[in-house]
């Protein structure tokens, strides 16, 4: 602590002598006092003179507090001071007031004194650690002061301190605790400190993410009122964007919790103007960076679209766009709502189709976009609106062709209103292009470059564009307007914005830079503005003339005798030369705010002196530069032989393609056939499995039936006719109904067999209409699969006949023991009845056995009968059998005929590989051409290549194999 001394020294007013002395004193009895109540006595003293004298206290008084930290954790009173004397030695917390002129002096001379009393805290990691236990006491003498003095630790020295915490176990699970405490003046202290830990620490903010920081921060801000709130909402949002921002782990953790749903009730504000006080406003202000940092430009696109989803479908966007067409909306909460709502939308076509149908609360209604597109080109608007506007209006266009469409069919004459009563976007993208006010035509023309991005279908479209100058003259095309205004000298800011719009409509675009040169006035001009020696404010604009008379040579298909490439690049070399011309067209890179719009996709401008570039157009730069330079230093001659062998490989390219799109096609129709055969063959293992357990049913009914006989044997044998007839009386009944059910089961087994014949009937018509017409190579790989097919169906069939005809003998061997059991009823009626016995009950018997005899004829009638219709099924089940295998042999004659086929269509795929063997030989050549008059070969042509290659050998042996099968 020497150096400590030294600082002492340095003060102009310290303490007298008499403090000094009692600060040591008091120390003394905090040391060797063993009495508690002295130690306390004494610590509450130093605590008092610790806001005065901070830097005495400090030196002499911290190794003692830190003592009684550890050695009197039992008297949460003593504890509490002894924080609270810490805290005030640590913190750099000013109460007392001072001058302006020292204010500066004491601020810079407090933190020194904090940083240095924190470094010797933290130097004994242990003391952190303490620390961290005390804060588990709930005593709030003792938990309050902890708290507070960790975050003035953590405000000090941040990044040291965090390590500290991390290495300690459980020491941020401990922090979090604090969230949850009853009172709120040490859970709002919490979350202060929770803001000071995550602070720029990716590991410590994973890990209070997932102590399920998320659900307990939005709790609070839900009790407090949510951006009705005060100050502790304001915290806890501060503390969201520290764990959310640049943090794609807790970003997706954010989202897979739902908790994107449960942000909609923040932007719930009513219309009514209950008036927005400075806290709701700051508050709103957070809610909406906090949406922004979900769905950030430069967050992974993955995880951006995602949350992009999910806020649309919980209604979170429908909640911005209520925000952005109210009224009574303070400007800066308005500024940053278009903001949030830009990058909501960016790239995510759902969202942009939602955006392009709200309307403002207007009579007659119009669009949201109109409205903001008249903010923008309003010059009385504030700077920073128009700026948000149109980021606003980029995000809509972007990757988002059918808004582009959308946005230039406004500007065709098929669209426009003729009685003009409503303001359409073109119209008033083409007001701002053509205003007296620079930052219009630069926004505008911008913006319309937006809707040309990466679109040549609009931008063939605007070419269509004419407009009326004044009265009597005839329309002028846009095109033509642009290079009028150009020519006729305006600002530097009107300039740059036109050359960037006429940049990109040009660039990738033939037709454009036909219409462009076909005024013979731009070239000339173009070339004039290049080859001056102008200052430094034009010769941002020299390098845009470059770049657009570079992309007039890039893209130019020759259409123009006057300006074919080659004329262009002599005239280029006549009157500026190809070195100047190359150095004009640095001159946009090396501009100072080029790299400055070339960070963000956001327009932020501090002033609209420096809104200069735009970023997608830094992309086109990049993008062409190069390209231009080398078209600019090529000859005529190796202008030709590279279009030449353009055309070579796009005609290649069309061979290649047609074939891919023919085997494409030939490999869908093999898997459709594939996956009939599979569904067939299931079905014949069903059947199968059910003709097996037919087979066994069967085997029960015999094994049934032979049990049957045995019995009735024994009972003929019986000794005495009276005997005899009793067991008649009592058995025959009983034999008769199981004869019934056996019936009944034959019935069902015929009934099974006959809705299996229907299913196979059923799959040799589907097998007939799904049979492919002759002619294709797919149909001749599916047929051998056919053939086995019918194959096995003729065996199934041949199996069901020989079933038929088993069972047909056993309902034959039934009828023949029903007529045995008939003659054997009729030879008991006919014996003669037993001596002995009287009249009266002979003539009881006879009459009994006379109606059981009358029942069972009754029923051999009915069985009879049953056995008749059975017959007579199982010739109608011969007869579907017949017609069966004359339609297996028709099918069979079908698969002669495919079979010719195959080896037809084999013919002529070998033709085909012999002719893209060929193809592939002639482009190697022209590649080897290419190679030798010094021209890069892409390395993709020739993966390509190899790679067809690839998928001819792959499709050849596929269809060797199918022909094998």
């Amino acid at each position: 602590m020497n150096f400590l001394r030294g600082v002492m020294g340095g003060q102009s007013a310290g303490p007298q002598h008499t403090e000094a002395e009692t600060i040591q004193k008091l120390c003394d009895r905090v040391a060797s006092s063993t009495l508690l109540d002295d130690r306390r006595d004494a610590v509450r003293a130093l605590k008092s003179l610790s806001k005065k004298y901070r830097l005495e206290v400090g030196i002499q008084a911290m190794e003692h507090l830190i003592r009684v930290l550890q050695t009197d954790r039992s008297d949460s009173e003593i504890i509490g001071y002894a924080l609270d004397t810490l805290y005030n030695i640590i913190s750099n917390d000013e109460e007392e007031e001072v001058d302006d002129v020292e204010e500066e002096n004491s601020t810079r001379q407090s933190e020194d004194l904090g940083s240095q009393f924190t470094e010797i805290f933290i130097k004994q990691q242990e003391n952190v650690t303490l620390l961290l236990s005390l804060l588990e006491e709930f005593d709030f003498h003792v938990r309050w002061p902890g708290v507070k003095l960790l975050t003035s630790l953590l405000k000090q020295l941040g990044p040291q301190v965090q390590q500290i915490i991390l290495v300690s176990p459980m020491g941020v699970s401990r922090l979090m605790d604090l969230l949850a405490d009853s009172r709120e003046v040490i859970r709002n202290d919490g979350v202060l400190l929770l803001q000071a830990l995550t602070r720029s620490n990716g590991a410590i903010q994973k890990i209070v993410a997932f102590e399920n920081a998320f659900e307990r921060l939005l709790d609070i801000i839900t009790e407090e009122g949510n951006s009705d709130g005060g100050i502790v909402v304001e915290d806890c949002l501060i503390l969201l964007q520290n764990l959310l921002k640049n943090n794609n782990s807790n970003q997706n953790f954010f989202k897979e919790g739902s908790y994107i749903q449960r942000m909609k009730p923040w932007f719930e504000v009513g219309d009514e103007n209950s008036g927005w006080s400075a806290q709701k406003v700051t508050n709103l202000h957070l809610m909406l960076q906090l949406v922004r940092v979900l769905v950030s430009p430069n967050n992974p696109p993955g995880a951006t679209s995602s949350c992009q989803k999910a806020m649309f479908q919980c209604g979170l966007l429908q909640q911005l766009c209520t925000i952005l067409m109210a009224t009574g909306v303070p400007a800066d909460i308005l500024t940053e709502t278009i903001n949030t709502v830009s990058e909501v939308i960016r790239g995510c076509q759902v969202n942009q189709d939602y955006f392009a149908s709200v309307n403002a609360p207007s009579n007659p209604p119009r669009p949201a976009i109109v409205v903001l597109l008249m903010s923008m080109v309003n010059e009385r608007q504030p700077f920073v609106l128009r700026c948000a506007v149109l980021y606003c209006f980029q995000c809509f266009l972007y990757k988002n062709q059918k808004g582009q469409g959308e946005i230039v069919s406004t500007l065709l004459p098929s669209t426009i209103d003729a009685t003009g009563n409503t303001v359409s976007a073109g119209q008033l993208l083409c007001g701002g292009l053509f205003s007296t006010d620079s930052l219009s035509n630069w926004c505008a023309a911008v913006a319309l470059a937006h809707a040309l991005q990466e679109n040549a279908t609009q931008k063939e479209q605007l070419l269509r564009v004419q407009l009326a100058t004044s009265i009597g003259n005839p329309p002028v095309s846009l095109l033509q307007q642009c290079t009028n205004i150009l020519s006729q000298g305006s600002k530097i800011q009107t300039r740059v914005g036109l050359l960037m719009l006429l940049c990109t409509w040009l660039s990738n675009c033939p037709i454009a830079v036909t219409h462009f040169l076909h005024n013979s006035a731009n070239v000339p001009f173009l070339t004039g503005q290049i080859a001056e020696n102008l200052g430094e404010e034009e010769q941002l604009v020299q390098g845009l003339c470059a770049l657009l008379l570079g992309i007039s040579i890039y893209f130019n298909d020759n259409s123009l005798e006057t300006y074919m490439k080659e004329k262009l690049k002599q005239l280029i070399e006549k009157r500026i030369g190809k070195e100047n011309f190359i150095e004009k067209l640095g001159f946009i890179s090396k501009h100072e705010l080029y790299s400055r719009a070339s960070q963000k996709p956001q327009p932020n401008f501090p002033s609209p002196e420096y809104m200069i570039f735009d970023h997608e157009f830094t992309k086109l730069v990049k993008e062409l530069e190069g390209v231009i330079t080398k078209a600019i230093y090529k000859s005529s001659e190796e202008d030709k032989k590279e279009e030449e062998v353009k055309k070579t490989l796009e005609q290649h390219d069309s061979i290649v393609t047609h074939y891919k799109n023919m085997i494409r096609e030939q490999d869908l129709q093999l898997e459709e056939l594939k996956q009939q055969i599979s569904t067939l063959k299931c079905q014949n293992e069903q059947l199968q499995t059910a003709v097996t357990q037919q087979v066994s049913q069967i085997q029960q009914h015999k094994d049934q039936y032979n049990l049957l006989k045995v019995q009735l044997g024994k009972d003929s044998q019986h000794q005495g006719p009276y005997s005899d007839g009793a067991q008649m009386n009592g058995i025959q009944p009983e034999e008769i109904s199981r004869l019934r059910e056996e019936i009944e089961e034959l019935k069902s087994n015929r009934e099974l067999l006959q809705s299996q014949l229907a299913e196979k009937d059923s799959l040799i018509e589907n097998l007939k209409s799904s049979q492919p017409s002759p002619g294709t190579n797919e149909q001749s790989s599916a047929t051998a699969g056919d053939s086995e097919q019918i194959a096995e169906l003729k065996q199934e069939l041949a199996t069901l006949k020989s079933q038929l005809n088993s069972q047909s003998v056993e309902i034959a061997k039934l009828q023949t023991e029903k007529q045995e059991l008939l003659q054997k009823t009729e030879a008991f009626v006919k014996s003669a009845p037993v001596p002995g016995e009287s009249e009266t009950v002979i003539a009881t018997k006879t009459t009994d056995v006379e109606g059981r005899l009358s029942a069972l004829l009754q029923e051999t009638k009915e069985l009879k009968n049953e056995i008749k219709a059975l017959s007579e099924e199982r010739t109608a089940i011969k007869e579907q059998l017949d017609s069966s295998n004359s339609t297996i042999a028709i099918l069979q004659n079908e698969k002669n005929k495919l079979e010719v086929d195959i080896i037809d269509a084999k013919r002529e795929q070998d033709d085909l590989l012999v002719l893209l063997a060929d193809q592939d030989q002639k482009i190697f050549s022209l590649k080897n051409k290419l190679k030798e008059l010094g021209h890069p070969v892409e390395e993709e042509d020739e993966l390509e290549s190899g790679d067809q290659d690839d998928e001819d050998d792959e499709d050849e042996d596929d269809g060797k194999e199918q022909g094998h099968i």
